[in-house]
């Protein structure tokens, strides 16, 4: 009773601090204990039907005690575990205990759970099932709640697994705790060795064990803008896999908000805490406006965590960047596999809400460096500046000089509103299907003209690099903060999850409206569309109330409702246009093949898969070890009986009850009724133990070599699971059960 209560708080102890590691801070308080005493003292009842009803009692009370409810109030138990077990998919781990009371209580009955489960099947002496259900409770946790000291909890693990068969042994053999040790030693060293321990390695939360890997497709995007043409292979490659709500989102990577003069550039600032407090629109402060999204990195070989506009939080198992507007990376780079939570605000104004919100800018904006910038040292004064148009001119020269045309044809696009909402949708509609562009993976230049200024006054004709540069430019001289942003359409929607391909990649225009933060427009012709009615992309976007609207406000220059036309509908691209593109995509080496999402096995499984691999290693190395040690020695007596032994060992594990008081007629007698010839190995031993000194040592050696023939035609006669089994039955090695 005494080994059973230790083993069964030891198991206890670990799965505590297993499930445990959910919460940050820990909470304090005895219940754990208090749950795990409830479990073992239930375990140590005799006889065996006192102990199911010691269950039955323990977990009626170790409920209330979870749940801070009293023995009248146990139908409050189910509401509370459903919403404590569903508030797991709306929060991120670890978590404040005081702040999500429900869940802190469904992780007390998982601690309780298992440890019941563990002692019951101590108690039982079973050694398997305890095991498993050790496994399970301290391994489950583990591959939920990545970081930490991943492979050093494993080695607690593994040896606690051990010393639950150790403990429930009937004759404990030094050799068999030895070679547990060196397993458990030795799985610490390989952890702590540099050319092992390292996530390329032991990274066994993506091993599969079951398919075998094809050479890896990457693909790896150079966000800065490039106008000059892009390629991409005929096949699609998946990057990104997103668990989401089924309304489409653009999916960012990050922000191009540094115009050089010449191209676009990502050169994100990090704003400070008062400049984030007043860039960062109300709603946003509320995680219930928030959108999960919990994303799988298949192909995409990149730093940066990608989300839907715009990223407010997340939860990466990694140490990550924060570079400011949104946009974070992983310092070591995202892997194959990996997956991260990540949260998004998306506002979703009306075209009425935003023609309403006047063009006034915080400095955090205006400021030089910032997001007026046309150059290095010039900033475009903000939207209604009075005597705009002259100081404007007074910009643009030098350098900037070819921009004097693009600002011309800005204002002549829209026209003399007083809205920047109905400058940017005057712009974009223009883009897209009133200006005469069209799209072009591989377009023309102008000589002598810079590529955006060649782009719209010229050419006419370029990829979404140009499309969304342009328009972030022009937005940009009429004094509107805008900007770049880099990274996906949403892709294809299917059963919960969205898929990304390399073809999806895209750059976008983003626009900041006080009230509503930095909100997404979409100039590119024929391309991915936005899901928010007040843009022109949107095909929920009406047209007739727009000009009414705008009409009201302005004079925006959006021509008669009646030649208006939707260019495409979400999801459906033109056939006619070539597959999207990212901003200087570049690829990796490997075969350009259609890339899969593969099967990944649950993180669960890979753990157990993992640990029992290791507890299979230690039962045959310790029954290796133990049977060479009964032959380290001359005395053909002492041999003998090493054979006997070994004859006596091989029938227990394949379930063959054999008294250890058996002696070798009667072994022989068994053998040979499973088919077995034994007489020349009877022969042998009597020979080698009764038989004439000179001879003996002679006799020991043959009767070494008639053990391994009578084993082989043993084994012949079983099947392969029974071998299988008795490899690693415990029988042998003095375990009960």
């Amino acid at each position: 009773m005494l080994r059973t209560a230790v083993l069964s708080g030891l198991a206890a102890f670990v799965i505590a601090a297993e499930w445990l590691r959910f919460e940050e801070p820990r909470s304090g308080g005895g219940r754990p204990f208090v749950l795990a005493v409830l479990a073992i003292a239930a375990a140590l009842l005799r006889p065996w039907w006192l102990r199911i009803l010691g269950a039955m009692v323990s977990s009626f009370f170790a409920l209330c005690v979870a749940f801070s409810v009293s023995p009248l109030d146990i139908g409050d138990v189910g509401p509370r575990f459903s919403r404590g077990f569903l508030d797991f998919y709306d929060f991120r781990i670890p978590i404040d205990p005081a702040q999500h009371e429900r869940m802190h209580q469904v992780l007390l009955v998982a601690i309780f759970g298992f440890a019941l489960a563990v002692a019951v099947a101590l108690s039982a002496r079973r050694a398997m099932p305890a095991v498993i259900a050790f496994l399970v409770g301290a391994g489950w946790p583990a591959t939920l709640l990545a970081g930490g000291d991943e492979i050093g909890r494993g080695v607690v693990i593994l040896a606690a697994a051990l010393a639950l068969l150790a403990g429930l042994t009937q004759r404990p053999s030094r050799l068999a705790l030895g070679a547990a040790a060196v397993v458990v030693v030795g799985a610490f060293a390989l952890s702590s060795s540099p050319a092992v321990a390292k996530t390329a390695f032991l990274d066994w939360q993506h091993w599969d064990f079951y398919t075998r890997p094809e050479k890896p497709v990457s693909v790896r995007y150079v966000w800065d803008a490039n106008y000059g043409g892009v390629h991409f292979p005929k096949n699609e490659t998946t990057v990104l896999s997103i668990r989401a709500p089924s309304r489409p989102e653009y999916w960012r990577a990050t922000v191009l908000d540094q115009f050089d003069g010449t191209r676009w550039r990502e050169h994100v600032w990090d704003e400070t805490p008062v400049e984030s407090h007043v860039l960062t629109p109300p709603g946003a402060e509320s995680p219930r406006n928030w959108i999960q999204q919990d994303v799988t990195v298949r192909a995409l070989d990149d730093d940066h965590l990608v989300g839907a506009s715009i990223p407010v939080a997340e939860n990466v198992s990694e140490p990550v960047l924060h570079d400011g507007q949104g946009v974070a990376r992983v310092l070591d780079g995202l892997t194959r596999d990996e997956r991260y939570i990540i949260w998004s605000y998306a506002p979703r104004p009306t075209p009425a809400q935003l023609v309403r919100v006047p063009p006034v800018y915080p400095k955090a904006l205006t400021r030089p460096g910032r997001e007026l910038e046309l150059g290095h040292g010039v900033n475009a004064p903000p939207f209604g500046t009075a005597n705009r148009d002259s100081r404007m001119f007074g910009l643009l020269t030098g350098p900037l000089e070819p921009y004097a045309e693009m600002y011309t044809r800005a204002r002549a696009v829209a026209g003399q509103t007083v809205s920047p909402y109905a400058a940017a949708v005057a712009l974009e509609r223009w883009f897209r299907v009133t200006g005469g562009f069209t799209y072009s993976e591989q377009p023309g230049s102008t000589p002598g003209l810079p590529p955006l200024v060649g782009f719209v006054v010229d050419t006419r004709s370029g990829y979404c690099q140009h499309f969304a540069g342009a328009m972030a430019l022009m937005l940009r001289l009429l004094g509107v903060p805008a900007r770049v942003a880099a990274g996906f359409v949403p892709g294809r929607y299917h059963d919960g999850t969205w898929t990304v391909t390399d073809h999806d990649a895209h750059t976008w225009v983003e626009v900041w409206f006080r009230g509503y933060g930095w909100l997404p427009f979409d100039p590119t012709p024929g391309r991915g569309t936005l899901s928010s009615r007040y843009s022109v992309s949107s095909p929920k976007f009406d047209i007739s109330t727009a000009v009414k609207r705008l009409a009201a406000a302005a004079a925006a220059k959006i021509p008669d409702p009646h030649q208006f036309k939707l260019d495409t509908e979400f999801g459906v691209r033109d056939s006619s246009l070539p597959a999207p593109e990212g901003s200087g995509a570049l690829r990796r080496s490997g075969p350009l093949a259609r890339g899969s999402d593969g099967s990944n096995h649950a993180s669960l499984l890979r753990l157990l898969g993992l640990v029992v691999a290791g507890l299979a290693a230690a039962i045959v190395l310790a029954k290796l070890l133990v049977r060479r040690a009964r032959y380290l020695t001359r005395d053909p007596r002492r041999l003998a009986a090493a054979c006997r032994r070994e004859l006596a060992d091989f029938l227990a594990d394949q379930g063959v009850a054999v008294p250890s008081s058996s002696t070798l007629g009667e072994l022989a007698a068994v053998a040979e009724s499973l088919g077995a010839r034994v007489e020349p190995f009877v022969d042998a031993v009597d020979a080698a133990r009764f038989g004439p000194p000179a001879g003996a040592r002679a006799a020991a050696r043959r009767a070494r070599r008639e053990l391994r023939r009578v084993e082989r035609e043993l084994r012949a006669n079983l099947s392969r699971f029974d071998r299988a089994r008795g490899l690693l039955s415990l029988r042998s090695l003095g375990f009960s059960g």
